[in-house]
């Protein structure tokens, strides 16, 4: 089958696409003949060596498609199912493998592309806005990079749990986004200091929670954000690693609570996975959930779809067909 490998840790020219054997499935795990792919900066990661990985080794956690074979011990699948998986291995080839632990069927309303659109950056918003910090009415919550992937989803499920959003953009077309998924308040941040707009439009105050995404450019400044005893939840670097920092500065600013979640503490049993795939086949499938796929890219030109990333233009799920 063809695949996206990476021999060596670096630049998206690293990934190289070349013929490797078929991938055999182990026991609890699906072989799925693939027909989406979602990139994500998971991916990106790996393929920098943040998240070293012996090599070389085919790219690729997300993805949905048809069971092609079933490993020993896996009864709940069978062949031909339409499923998605957002813990798989292999995604950015024809077949990947799927455990069936955190594999989902797909209903028939939701369509591959939108299964391989949803998961990760679905279940991520999914568990920063109903567990991480369990939105409620009468909270404010700042929301770095809502027009991103997972932005969109969880301005969307702040909306539904009757919270206040305030989302950060960098673009007025970024800007109309967010403001189409429910968005109360827009800041460009290319135009305005996120942190004095934040400031003035809480009156002072500060939020209650920050989802931030970004990292390093974001960090200090979306702590200065938070309201006394609120919280950051800081679930990604699209910008660089954040430095070392003396926890008393969460003291100095208002007895802080600091976070740095991972998608797999939130989906440790098949219950749990199941409960938050399943709300977003729901939503998505009654159209209370839109999921906007804003790129595709054929699996040979993976490289110009991870620098599409990097570069933060994104506008929504960017996506690999086979």
């Amino acid at each position: 089958m063809k695949a996206i490998v990476v021999h060596e840790f670096g630049d998206a020219s690293q990934l190289s696409y070349e013929d490797v054997p078929l991938p055999e499935p182990k026991p609890g795990e699906l072989r799925v003949k693939i027909a989406a792919s979602g990139i994500n900066f998971a991916d990106i990661y790996g393929r920098r060596g943040w998240y070293p990985s012996p090599r070389p080794f085919v790219l690729g956690i997300e993805f949905a498609g048809t069971v092609d074979q079933v490993g020993a011990g896996v009864t709940e699948f069978h062949l031909g199912d339409r499923v998605a998986t957002a813990s798989g291995s292999s995604g950015y080839a024809e077949y990947g493998l799927a455990p069936a632990m955190r594999t989902a069927r797909l209903p028939d309303e939701v369509t591959f592309e939108q299964g391989a659109a949803l998961l990760e950056q679905g279940l991520t918003a999914h568990y920063l806005a109903v567990s991480t910090y369990p939105l409620k009415a009468g909270d404010t919550a700042l929301v770095h990079a809502a027009a991103g992937g997972v932005g969109q989803i969880l301005v969307q499920i702040a909306k539904m749990r009757a919270a206040t959003v305030i989302a950060t953009v960098s673009t007025e077309q970024k800007a109309q986004i967010a403001r189409g998924l429910g968005a109360d308040e827009v800041i460009l941040y290319s135009q305005q200091d996120f942190e004095a707009e934040t400031k003035r439009l809480t009156g002072g105050k500060g939020v209650d929670v920050v989802y931030d995404s970004v990292g390093k450019d974001t960090f200090e400044k979306s702590l200065n954000c938070l309201k006394p005893r609120g919280l950051m939840a800081l679930y990604g670097q699209s910008s660089g690693k954040v430095e070392p920092m003396d926890p008393q500065i969460l003291n100095r600013k208002g007895s802080l609570f600091l976070t740095r979640p991972t998608l797999g503490s939130y989906i440790q049993t098949r219950e749990e996975f199941l409960w938050r795939a399943e709300d977003l086949f729901i939503w998505t499938a009654s159209g209370a959930l839109k999921v906007r796929v804003d790129k595709t890219y054929p699996l040979a030109q993976t490289a110009a779809g991870q620098t599409y990333m990097e570069e933060r233009r994104t506008l929504g799920k960017v996506l690999l067909v086979p």
